[in-house]
């Protein structure tokens, strides 16, 4: 995907792209990533997220609204692995990762709240590409996100 952006550019250029408010930190070895977003809402379990990141991802961004929980990790570097192998350019979590030193070396855009070693069950609860919203922004499965260091867009829907 071609990272020659910057999110304050395309925002001065289309006014109608969501700017997501929430202020997720940049954990991934990527600080700028775009693709086609898919979804997954979920609460304590990756089991989705594990599955999807093994499939594949035709440079897609796959956002996880976490419910913003802080509990429990949703993604690791094990995760990140099969993501890269697999084509993801970047994962979005509403809520913590795990292995951040790890994850700042891989070649995959991650952002999130922040970090806990705890794992999550992998019960595989949940549900997958349908609309999602936290900070402000509605995530629509094939909408456009981008990523950078100053934050998050996504096309309108």
């Amino acid at each position: 995907m071609d990272t020659d952006f910057t999110t304050c550019d395309l925002y001065d250029a289309d006014e109608s792209l969501q700017s997501l408010s929430l202020q997720l930190l940049n954990l991934g070895g990527k600080a700028r990533f775009t693709g086609p977003l898919r979804t997954i809402s979920c609460f304590r379990d990756n089991g989705l997220v594990k599955e999807l990141l093994n499939s594949p991802g035709k440079g897609g961004v796959l956002v996880v609204d976490g419910a913003g929980s802080l509990e429990s990790a949703l993604m690791g570097d094990l995760m990140a692995t099969a993501a890269i192998n697999n084509g993801w350019s970047g994962v979005v979590i509403n809520g913590v990762v795990r292995d951040r030193v790890d994850l700042a070396q891989m070649d995959i855009g991650v952002r999130a709240l922040g970090s806990n070693p705890r794992k999550s069950v992998k019960d595989g609860l949940g549900q997958i590409d349908i609309p999602v919203q936290f900070g402000g922004v509605t995530f629509v499965p094939g909408a456009t996100l981008w990523s950078d260091e100053d934050g998050v867009l996504v096309s309108p829907v």
